[in-house]
């Protein structure tokens, strides 16, 4: 049988080729359930429906159906990165793949890019960073959590099969650590992202993104509010994503009842040049926008 994991100058983590032992493969049942499973031989995996021999997987190629002893059939697929990302092992909540998504186009992650990201959590977005800026790239991950720094280092490695060479994943908090490397890019996912701006401002080059992951109202005015009074970035940006799925069978087309909704919010904006201040916005707050006690910058 020929390894066809996946090439050791290849970061994606995308694996080609016939099923082998030892990795991960997803068996969907015919009500959609999923069950995630790590081939061994001479293993089963064990269902209400009989037994499903790890044999019959092993050597075989994606996308093939196999069937249990009470003859359930399950499909047998190598498990994309949003499946992977939500049922890998937890320290901290994850960030689900509708955001991921949203930060790699908003903060515009790209190849050979110098990213950090501070609130490495269990390291969904660690794999969807390190996918982007690809083998050229580097990622500097600060975690505040040791604990949690492991739990994300071997879902990353398990997730891409090698050791990236241009990540570092840094215990520590981000202000007291943080090197004067410069950086294109900045995510940041944790508690009081304001408390890093004069931080990030040091290092994040002209032109490149900071990206902050809120998940409350309060936590994204603090910031923006933060943001406006440094004056050396751009008129931040706050977004959310939703997303809706859809029944369709036959004539039966409508939304399904359960949706993906509020997880957190996306903050975007760009650093300016050295010495230069962001020009202020043309448009007025709303009448009593601030209120009387608010000691906070004002626009």
């Amino acid at each position: 049988m020929v390894d066809l994991m996946q090439d050791p100058k290849d970061y994606s983590g995308v694996r080609l080729g016939e099923f082998v032992a030892g990795e991960r493969i997803t068996l969907t049942d015919p009500k959609g359930r999923r069950h995630s499973i790590v081939l061994a031989e001479g293993t089963f995996f064990h269902t209400t429906k009989g037994g499903i021999s790890h044999d019959d997987l092993i050597g075989s190629p994606e996308g093939i159906v196999v069937r249990s002893v009470g003859g359930v059939e399950y499909l047998a697929m190598r498990p994309l990165m949003n499946e992977f990302t939500v049922t890998m092992p937890r320290g901290a909540q994850v960030i689900y793949p509708k955001d991921a998504a949203q930060i790699l186009m908003g903060a515009d992650i790209f190849p050979g890019a110098r990213v950090i990201e501070a609130g490495v959590g269990s390291g969904a977005l660690s794999c969807a960073l390190l996918r982007a800026i690809g083998p050229t790239g580097r990622l500097t991950s600060y975690e505040r959590r040791e604990d949690f720094a492991d739990i994300a280092r071997r879902n990353v490695e398990n997730f891409l099969g090698v050791t990236h060479p241009g990540w570092q994943i840094r215990v520590g908090d981000l202000v007291e650590t943080l090197s004067d490397e410069p950086a294109d890019r900045v995510v940041l996912d944790m508690l009081a992202p304001w408390e890093c701006v004069d931080a990030i401002a040091d290092v994040l080059v002209p032109g490149g993104v900071l990206c902050a992951y809120v998940a409350t109202t309060t936590q994204l005015a603090r910031t923006v509010e933060t943001l406006r009074a440094h004056s050396g970035f751009t008129e931040p940006e706050s977004t959310e994503l939703m997303v809706r799925g859809w029944h369709v069978e036959g004539l039966a087309v409508r939304p399904k009842h359960a949706m993906v909704g509020h997880t957190g919010f996306l903050l975007t904006t760009r650093r300016m040049a050295p010495g230069v201040a962001a020009p202020l916005p043309k448009r007025r707050p709303a009448p009593g926008a601030y209120g009387e006690d608010y000691t906070g910058p004002r626009r």
